[in-house]
């Protein structure tokens, strides 16, 4: 008796050609669905603000504004035009969201090396500080720092004096200020040195690297920085005058004056936002590999070489994707501003100019378009930190 076997031939793959024409057409059907949605959305918009006599134009930037703001970084009266107030709003939250991210990351760095510190006293009072920081929400550290702390100083004519220049009190911190004639000359003049000093610094630093060299990247990147405005103040003849605050009648004239709302809120952000930081500084620290840190030692390196040319440039690899993050949290929680009286953008545009105007749709998108584009900024600038500090292997 034969046995006979039926041999079955195996099954036929589907070509490339064949997969990629199915992948055209789910995307191109996904594609065609989000766009009726669109339609759909878009029309019963229409639809409806005809029902109410309403359109969407942005005209209403035009028209006066006719409301006061109490602290602007460019020059406005109530006459100006909301076009005016959207820039205030944007120069505010840009002011808050700057300073909260510089003083945030110098805290956070500090704190987080603290808690690694072989000192008890030191690395318990760390951990306690984040643990506690961290737990409380934001809006209650603006409360507090706004409320409790700031509100506590004396009025202006019991005011603490710094030296008889800067000044404490419940209007706000004193400071003195640089005024000039021509301020856009002065301040693209400043940028430029930066930009040039960061430049000097980071190829100074390459040619060292490259070479073995020891050499100088901070004096020369400093020596920029300060020589270059100077030129151009004195070839140009720019004014250059410093203003002191001074006591008249029941209030401070002169000088610039830090308001308390803006002091609460870039004290807040920063403390409550270095306490992440730190606890990102302390991961990226711990993952390098500890037998480094050994080798380091063995070869005569000390504690402070050891952690800046051995440890921080490998764990700045593993901080800079979080960090990014934990600066997008910092500008979106600048937001908070309106709960004691910052005239962000949120406040003055979304809020105050969506009141007198009713163009919530127009004034809404122009809200989210800045806040993405300045997310999109932040992210694009740790993005080329990142290829700048990357470690090139040969």
């Amino acid at each position: 008796m034969t046995t006979s076997y039926a041999v079955q031939s195996p099954p036929r793959a589907v070509s490339v050609g064949r997969r990629r024409k199915i992948g055209w057409l789910y995307q191109s059907l996904l594609v065609a669905a989000l766009a009726l949605l669109a339609y759909v959305a878009i029309g019963n918009l229409q639809d409806n603000l005809a029902a109410r006599g309403l359109r969407i134009g942005f005209d209403f930037l035009r028209q006066e504004a006719g409301f006061e703001i109490a602290f602007h970084l460019i020059p406005y009266s109530s006459s100006d035009t909301y076009w005016c107030v959207f820039l205030i709003g944007i120069t505010n939250t840009l002011l808050v969201t700057v300073l909260a991210i510089i003083f945030s990351t110098i805290l956070g760095f500090a704190v987080g090396i603290a808690q690694l510190s072989v000192n008890w006293t030191l690395s318990r009072s760390a951990r306690i500080y984040v643990e506690l920081v961290r737990n409380l929400p934001q809006l209650l550290h603006i409360l507090i720092w706004y409320n409790v702390a700031l509100r506590a100083l004396p009025a202006p004519k019991q005011a603490h004096a710094i030296g008889d220049v800067a000044y404490l009190s419940n209007r706000g911190i004193f400071l003195p200020a640089v005024t000039t004639d021509r301020p856009g000359l002065l301040a693209l003049a400043i940028l430029l040195a930066m930009a040039a000093a960061l430049a000097l610094f980071r190829s100074l630093t390459v040619y060292s690297e490259r070479t073995g060299r020891q050499v100088s990247a901070w004096l020369p990147a400093l020596a920029i920085l300060a020589l270059l405005p100077v030129a151009v103040v004195g070839l140009t003849g720019t004014q250059i005058d410093l203003s002191f605050p001074q006591l008249r009648g029941f209030n401070f004239v002169g000088g610039w004056v830090l308001v308390p709302e803006l002091t609460a809120l870039v004290l807040a952000m920063a403390i409550y936002n270095a306490a992440f930081i730190a606890e990102l500084v302390r991961a990226s620290i711990e993952s390098v590999n500890k037998g480094q840190r050994e080798a380091a030692a063995a070869i005569g390196f000390g504690w402070w070489q050891t952690l800046r040319f051995i440890v921080i440039p490998q764990a700045i690899r593993v901080l800079l994707p979080p960090l990014s993050n934990q600066y997008l949290n910092i500008l979106k929680g600048s937001s908070l501003a309106v709960a004691i009286g910052y005239p962000d953008l949120v406040g003055v545009f979304t809020g105050i100019s969506i009141n007198q105007t009713g163009r919530a749709i127009e004034i809404v998108a122009m809200t989210m378009a800045v806040y993405l584009a300045i997310s999109l900024l932040i992210g694009a600038l740790i993005n080329l930190f990142n290829h700048m500090t990357r470690i090139i292997e040969r």
